[in-house]
């Protein structure tokens, strides 16, 4: 297997809205976002599939060799060998791939949050960063496009956040801000108990609404001149907000299941999206 093959397979497993967004793309840069997607689960599954935190830490620790590696020309591991081609061809700052590792390593060290700042942080380093070096990857042409990924990373993330309350907190992590918890009259065994009442409704409307209004904040910062090469954040974007909005619809039961779209509806999405530029 190649490692194209190797990174194409680790995302079409994956299931993630994300692969849907790669279709439309040249054949480079799907590449390249594959090769990209395919780390950020490689480091990702790290964490999420070992019981063990100090086995974690040194397999990410491996990761931040690797990335070295890779940048001095020398990667082992399939992964970085599909993206090296792709790092200078596309400005892919290694910082950024560190600042991935980074979050990740934020999972083994903490697991609430006390404010919404402090959840940015964390936000940046696993979605923020990763919404740059994509927006690079599809051709951004002027720094604005940038923040616009930043910040769109930062909505994807906080809709992952709402739609996963329920499971992250049978893993024993709660992203939703403890400030907020207590404003709204819900505690962590609330979340952990399944305990769906009106006051967690609330603090999740709360945080649908947040999150909508980073899309907002995340489009007004868009050029006219880079939305085309950046459909496939779009596409994204189209199909976690109508997540959200399924999310909201549903009356917010996510405690006790993982509310998902289907992969036609996220094909139709994706079609809609691209078609209309």
């Amino acid at each position: 297997m190649s490692p194209d093959d190797y990174c194409q397979q680790k995302a079409a497993q994956s299931g993630s809205s994300f692969y849907y967004s790669f279709l439309f793309l040249p054949p480079e840069r799907r590449r390249a976002i594959t090769a990209l997607y395919a780390f950020c689960r490689e480091v990702d599954d790290t964490v999420d599939e070992c019981t063990d935190a100090s086995i974690a830490r040194t397999k990410l620790a491996w990761w931040r060799k690797e990335i070295g590696a890779m940048l001095a020309g020398n990667p082992t591991h399939p992964v970085s060998l599909a993206l090296r081609p792709h790092v200078a061809t596309f400005s892919l700052d290694g910082k950024h791939l560190q600042a991935i590792i980074d979050g990740m390593e934020m999972d083994l060290d903490q697991t609430r949050y006390l404010d919404y700042p402090g959840l940015q942080r964390y936000c940046w380093h696993v979605a923020g960063v990763v919404g740059i070096l994509s927006a690079s990857i599809f051709g951004a042409t002027r720094p604005e496009t940038l923040q616009y990924a930043e910040k769109l990373g930062l909505a994807f993330q906080l809709t992952n956040i709402i739609r996963d309350v329920g499971e992250d907190a049978r893993k024993g992590r709660i992203y939703l801000p403890v400030n907020e918890l207590q404003k709204f009259n819900v505690t962590a065994a609330d979340l952990l108990n399944a305990r769906h009442n009106e006051n967690f409704e609330n603090l999740m409307r709360f945080q649908v609404e947040r999150a909508q209004r980073a899309y907002d904040d995340a489009f007004a910062l868009l050029p006219a001149e880079d939305r085309r090469a950046q459909r496939p954040g779009l596409i994204m974007a189209a199909i976690y907000r109508t997540l959200l909005d399924e999310i909201e619809r549903d009356g917010f039961h996510v405690l006790t299941q993982r509310i998902s779209l289907t992969p036609i509806r996220k094909l139709w999405l994706a079609w809609k999206t691209y078609v209309r530029g």
